[in-house]
């Protein structure tokens, strides 16, 4: 899964792997079918030769369906990304950075703050 720029952001988008054609070494092909803001539909193929040159090939809307089509009989395979997941440990430490235990406020009833005594203001004498 790739990314392409629409609309001052980057969407993700489909990545096709097609084969080389004349002398290109890799040939991709990115997929957007609608841009989430605009809802365009963008394609954009990225070829780099043997001497290392770039070209880029960017279509949108009707031209990009067109462009998608007549390329589709060269796509080889679809390119799935692997999401990462990294080790995380369950360790929590219940001390600050001062060596004091760290207290719990989830019990909001034993919370005093906002509290105030109460007086009977019938009471007070009027001078």
């Amino acid at each position: 899964m790739g990314y392409l720029h629409c609309c001052g952001g980057l969407h993700k988008c489909r990545t096709f792997c097609l084969a080389p054609r004349q002398n290109y070494v890799i040939s991709e092909l990115d997929y957007l079918k609608s841009c989430p803001v605009c809802g365009h539909t963008v394609v954009q193929l990225t070829r780099v030769s043997a001497d290392n040159n770039i070209s880029v090939v960017r279509k949108v809307n009707k031209k990009a369906i067109d462009f998608f089509q007549k390329l589709k009989i060269n796509i080889l395979y679809e390119i799935k990304s692997t999401k990462e997941v990294l080790p995380r440990g369950s360790f929590y430490l219940n001390y600050n950075e001062y060596g004091v235990r760290k207290k719990c406020y989830s019990n909001l009833s034993a919370l005093k703050i906002g509290l105030t005594e109460n007086r009977d203001l019938t009471t007070a004498k009027t001078i």
